[in-house]
């Protein structure tokens, strides 16, 4: 007579028990699923519209001149939507975005234009007083708990008021005097303000410069701790803070970022056209945060991508010439404008909710 099994003997396991314990992030994802999932795909089918668009509607669109003045246009506008785009994933807005750069050329022309110094200084100056602006936002936004519309807004503000009440006491006008003539402007030029020709097509510095801070937030949002952060702060500011996100450390360190891209749209601001209007930027803020939702950014945070707000920026770059290449009003801008963010905004939705519904 056969022993039976003590009762401790552990059953076989079934085939189908493996299946049912695997972690879902070994799964396999398909490349469709991978796609769908990234941020600035509505972005991109936005893009190839408008730009099939104006190529059928303006004949000049597809030459090679008009393509380096669309990039141009759409360099100066994502120079600043990179930054706003971490801020807006990071949870957090920035109103005070378009006077800063205003600020940040005004510091460097008054600066070396009254202190008779090479125009370095006054550069390396702006660059101190621009982050400290930015810190001061991050700062104040932590420490009062108020929204960072009021913050910024407040900031704003009070910018507007220093740009003109300043550049009125210490010029006599609305504008700086030119400082073309001192030293350092020349190689100050080269950098914020130089034009290369290639292939036929005169480029400007700003693209370079675009091209490597969509670079580098891409990097540091995929591939950084701090990326992770970012996304952690956005999604949740408490529940990261419980993980041990150092959340007002990372919120300082965008608003920061945000000054840093201020200050370098400012150089080239003052260094392509001698001297700067104190009235300029007012405005470009909502430019800049519109060229980040049109990307895929989510106002709630926590969702979005460098990429796509530079695909945002192209588009607004492809609109803002392509209206004027086709010898339309210009008034429509406005109207394409705010078609374009309904879409995207719709778009993105859309594709978000076949994501989840396949997970």
């Amino acid at each position: 007579m056969s022993a039976a099994a003590p009762p401790s003997a552990t059953p076989p396991p079934s085939p189908s028990d493996g299946l049912d314990h695997v972690d879902e992030r070994l799964l396999r994802t398909s490349p469709l699923k991978k796609l769908l999932a990234r941020p600035e795909l509505g972005s991109v089918v936005g893009a190839v519209a408008v730009f099939a668009f104006f190529s059928i509607v303006a004949d000049s669109f597809l030459r090679p001149a008009s393509l380096g003045t669309v990039l141009y246009a759409a360099s100066t506008i994502g120079i600043m939507a990179v930054p706003v785009a971490l801020l807006m994933i990071g949870g957090e807005f920035d109103l005070s975005a378009g006077v800063l750069v205003t600020t940040s050329a005004l510091v460097s022309s008054m600066f070396s234009y009254q202190m008779t110094a090479n125009v370095w200084v006054g550069v390396g100056v702006s660059l101190l007083v621009t982050l400290a602006v930015g810190a001061f936002n991050g700062f104040m936004l932590t420490r009062t708990k108020l929204p960072s519309f009021i913050i910024t807004l407040g900031t704003f503000l009070m910018l507007t008021g220093l740009n003109l009440g300043f550049t009125k006491l210490i010029s006599g006008t609305v504008s700086t005097k030119s400082i073309a003539d001192m030293e350092g402007f020349p190689s100050a030029r080269d950098l914020f303000a130089s034009t290369w020709t290639v292939g036929g097509v005169e480029l400007k510095v700003t693209i370079l410069w675009w091209l490597v801070l969509v670079a580098l937030a891409t990097w540091i949002l995929l591939r950084t701790r701090f990326g992770n952060w970012i996304f952690a702060v956005g999604g949740g500011a408490d529940a990261a803070r419980a993980v041990g996100v150092p959340v007002y450390r990372t919120k300082i360190l965008l608003y920061m970022s945000v000054a840093f891209c201020a200050w370098i749209s400012g150089q080239h601001l003052l260094f392509s056209f001698d001297v700067v209007q104190s009235g300029e930027g007012v405005g470009n803020e909502l430019i800049y945060i519109i060229a980040a939702v049109i990307g895929g950014c989510l106002i709630t945070g926590g969702y979005g991508s460098a990429i796509g707000s530079a695909v945002g920026a192209f588009i607004f770059g492809m609109t803002g010439k392509g209206i004027v290449y086709a010898e339309w009003n210009p008034d429509w801008f406005k109207f394409f404008l705010g078609a374009m963010l309904l879409l995207a905004t719709l778009l993105n939705a859309w594709i978000r909710k076949r994501v989840e519904a396949t997970k």
